[in-house]
């Protein structure tokens, strides 16, 4: 195995450890494919990361068979989440403070140049997930990140017949979507807004959104939280908008043998994207020829209150309120029961 090297990154020298470490034995990567991805999607990377308390996926030991990533409930997997700086960190690695739902604090990282996103690398960070925040005010988002997740039977192809009428939904409402693969079956479309609404109020935008978009296509899409009753469509999550919950930004890579990566689209190749032609030895090749197709995101900031609008007259009309929050929540304030339909003559 070769010895560490020092690559330079902007104005930086970031050291590279055990560069030749195997990452991705089915494809035969290794660790330096994996930075040299990062600092060749550099701006596309950063572009998704700047200057938003960022959460580190690590694995530290690769994608081998059998890996898997530690959980609340079991905190002995191969893989783990970084949520606070990690000690020793050089000083250009700048932090946020984030608020979890429990009352606690965190000092998290917040890339404000590359040589942040080489360094995490080197740590083995193979996803970031960023808030939907920025640093100077972490508790209101500047985002609606709207998850489109295939339930067993489905697939991309049904999470892009329904994109496309979420993305006729919300020009409906005078706003627009910027769609990326997840880097495995499901989309992600990324809504820019003013950050002028809180975490309840984002996610309660977003479960408005759902349960419009399950009323245009019922066979199709669920906002039903439990599994038991989503069926074969596509789950609106609209958790992933409660605070501390964040999914893979663009350009992540993801912890699969074939090494695919969150890939930005525009919505004119949507439908013949194949997610796994997206991965760290096809990317940079792609972000040379297209560039940065996320670079909007920064650029136009929607009004939350046409979702608001709806959440009123979802509960005003049709009694819809709130929906369960994660497991690892505190009873939140509306919040119904938390128990799965199939327990709850139990607890009646």
């Amino acid at each position: 195995m070769r010895e560490a090297i020092e690559l330079e990154v902007g104005d930086r020298k970031v050291r590279v450890s055990s560069p030749s470490k195997v990452y991705f034995p089915e494809r035969g990567l290794i660790k330096l494919d994996v930075v040299q991805y990062f600092i060749a999607v550099g701006d596309g990377i950063l572009g998704a990361l700047r200057e938003r308390p960022t959460t580190l996926e690590r694995w530290p030991g690769g994608v081998f068979e059998g890996a898997k990533l530690s959980t609340r409930q079991d905190n002995r997997g191969d893989a783990f989440y970084q949520k606070r700086i990690p000690k020793g960190a050089p000083d250009y690695v700048e932090t946020a403070t984030v608020a979890f739902p429990s009352g606690r604090t965190a000092d998290e990282v917040c890339p404000t140049e590359l040589a942040v996103v080489v360094w995490a690398a080197n740590l083995g960070t193979l996803t970031f997930h960023p808030w939907p925040v920025r640093r100077p005010d972490a508790d209101h988002p500047d985002q609606l990140r709207i998850d489109l997740d295939p339930q067993p039977g489905t697939d991309y192809a049904d999470a892009v017949v329904v994109a496309h009428e979420a993305r006729a939904l919300l020009r409906e409402l005078g706003m627009d979507a910027f769609p990326k693969t997840s880097g495995g079956r499901g989309m992600h479309l990324y809504v820019p807004v003013r950050p002028e609404w809180d975490f309840v109020q984002a996610r309660r935008a977003v479960i408005a959104f759902g349960r419009a978009l399950a009323r245009r296509m019922p066979d199709r899409v669920t906002v039903d939280w439990w599994k038991e009753e989503r069926g074969e469509r596509i789950f609106i999550d609209f958790n992933q908008m409660a605070r501390d919950r964040t999914i893979a930004s663009a350009y992540s890579v993801r912890p699969r043998p074939r090494a695919t990566v969150s890939a930005p689209l525009s919505w004119d190749e949507v439908d013949d994207a194949r997610p796994e032609d997206f991965d760290i030895t096809t990317m940079p090749a792609r972000f040379a020829a297209v560039g940065d197709l996320h670079a909007g995101v920064a650029e136009v900031a929607y009004s939350l209150e046409p979702l608001l609008e709806l959440a009123a007259r979802d509960e005003k009309d049709h009694d819809l309120g709130d929906l369960p929050y994660p497991p690892e929540y505190p009873k939140m304030p509306g919040e119904p029961l938390r128990v799965q339909p199939s327990r709850r003559a139990t607890f009646d």
